[in-house]
């Protein structure tokens, strides 16, 4: 299974758009693109492999493994890329700004319902990112 991930990058912020299987599934925020630099910039664009995660403070979520210089790059909930990530992607199913967005929760346990299903499967899950 493949996640795609377009991006568009601002001075405050990168949003992106979403995809399954060709299908919008709803937005993303993440920190603006400073050239990898850790906890200030978001990953650069690739193809990951998703892994299973799980911690008190975010319950189910994805790993993105083997991100170049950078470590425990996370598919997690926020709502606003500058005060609650540090390199880490939020989808949202709706963008206020740059950097922003509304109910973060409710298209994370989509995103990790359709992966869980998959790893159950057997099948990697995969997050291509783009611009």
């Amino acid at each position: 299974m493949e996640f795609q991930l377009h991006r568009t990058y601002f001075k405050k912020g990168t949003n992106g758009a979403l995809f399954i299987h060709n299908q919008f599934l709803g937005f993303t925020i993440e920190l603006p693109g400073k050239e990898n630099k850790r906890n200030i910039s978001c990953i650069p664009e690739g193809k990951y492999e998703l892994k299973a995660r799980f911690s008190e403070k975010f319950k189910h979520h994805l790993h993105l493994v083997n991100v170049k210089g950078r470590n425990l790059i996370l598919i997690h909930p926020a709502n606003d890329a500058l005060k609650e990530l540090e390199g880490c992607i939020s989808p949202v199913t709706q963008l206020t700004g740059i950097g922003k967005g509304l109910s973060s929760r409710l298209l994370m346990q989509k995103i990790v319902a359709s992966c869980y299903q998959a790893f159950e499967r057997k099948e990697k899950v995969f997050l291509t990112i783009k611009s």
